[in-house]
């Protein structure tokens, strides 16, 4: 059993790290308070060959899988939330077709977003359908002058990256609208510029600011067959790049406690109170210790689940150990950042430190992609089937 990191994956750490230090720790506060899409680091990233980190080498990309990425992100993170989300849309739209996609999908979606010329959106949510899926409303019904083509119309929300996005893939009802069975459910890739497309509105976020989430319209939107991922009713094989993704949404939320706990660390030890170090305090070592012991324990399950995925190990019996990492590592991200805040005081409340900042992005990741409650459902049914077992 060997927990070193590969060599490539080393390096990659460490120059993900240099770029952090140079170009996004000096940018997180403003990427913050101006809510402007940051795309001078996306610019770096894309001249870092970040944006292909986990497309095939086949289609332009670095080949480095969800391990790769996953360790890129966690680094980014240290210092801003919105360019873990930047790198993590990278993999979370290009999923399905990865997975599940033609030939010629891959062919014609997957090298711009290697080579940082075109991004994407995932259309997933709904109003009335966030974590209960099977309650999207979104409908594709037969194009009656197309063979094998679609007409989608419903609206799709909370998407992150919808502004900037040049392709989406989006889930839609195919079957009986008000089945609740996963093979009802298509995944569709769409074109921004198809007619009938458009983005009406973006939110106002509590955190995660710099990357546009809004809504997706789609008004009769016409498809052809090429456009479907995965085949008719196969929303199982897209599932499987959202259980694919938990190492990736867990990385931010490592990234984000180290962050948090290394700038209170470096504060209690230069801060004086009643005549001492604030770090002089049993009560705030003890409390440090606990804390990096949980972050060291989410990383662990983090790393794991990432090399489990690049084994092709998201199929129904990997689900507890892949959502394990997304619900413990980005728990402890919350966690680790009230306790930043809590160490700084009413310091660590001002904008004068990046504290309160992490504090407001860390809870959207609890949320995202699965909530805390729902991984731990898939726990459960995990270890009640069986999957989970150790005898």
């Amino acid at each position: 059993m060997n927990f070193d990191l590969p060599d490539e994956i080393l390096e990659l750490q460490a120059s993900v790290r240099r770029l952090s230090q140079e170009k996004i720790k000096p940018r997180a506060r403003e990427i913050d308070a101006t809510g402007e899409y940051p795309q001078d680091v996306f610019e770096a990233f894309r001249d870092a060959g970040l944006t292909g980190l986990c497309i095939p080498e086949a289609y332009g990309g670095a080949g480095a899988g969800i391990l790769g990425l996953t360790v890129a992100i966690e680094e980014v993170t240290k210092y801003s939330n919105v360019t873990g989300l930047m790198l993590l849309l990278t993999r979370l739209p290009t999923g399905p077709i990865m997975i599940a996609g033609t030939e010629e999908q891959k062919q014609r979606y997957l090298p711009g977003i290697a080579e940082g010329t075109t991004r994407c959106g995932f259309g997933l949510s709904e109003p009335q359908a966030g974590s209960d899926v099977a309650g999207m409303r979104t409908r594709a019904t037969p194009d009656p002058d197309v063979e094998g083509g679609w007409i989608l119309n419903g609206l799709k929300c909370w998407m992150s990256g919808v502004v900037q996005a040049d392709w989406y893939t989006v889930f839609a009802k195919t079957g009986d609208p008000s089945s609740r069975a996963h093979d009802s459910i298509t995944c569709f890739v769409i074109d921004r510029d198809t007619p009938g497309v458009s983005v009406p509105r973006t939110d106002r976020k509590m955190g995660v600011r710099g990357v546009d989430t809004g809504e997706l319209l789609l008004e009769d939107v016409k498809v052809g067959p090429q456009n479907v991922v995965g085949g008719v009713g196969g929303f199982r094989l897209a599932m499987f790049g959202l259980n694919a993704m938990r190492p990736i949404v867990a990385a931010r939320g490592i990234g984000l406690a180290e962050g948090a706990i290394m700038y209170a660390t470096e504060y209690v030890k230069e801060r004086a109170a009643f005549g001492q170090r604030i770090s002089d305090f049993q009560g705030i070592q003890w409390k440090l210790a606990e804390i990096a012991t949980e972050i060291e324990a989410a990383r662990l399950l983090t790393y794991r689940a990432a090399w489990l995925a690049d084994q092709g190990k998201f199929t129904k019996e990997w689900v507890p150990h892949l959502s394990m990492a997304k619900m413990y590592a980005t728990e402890v991200a919350v966690k680790a950042s009230g306790i930043a805040v809590q160490m700084l005081g009413a310091a660590g409340y001002m904008e004068d430190h990046p504290t309160e900042l992490w504090y407001r992005d860390a809870k959207q990741l609890t949320i995202v992609e699965g909530t805390s409650q729902v991984q731990l459902g898939l726990i459960a049914r995990g270890l009640l089937n069986h999957d989970l077992w150790w005898d």
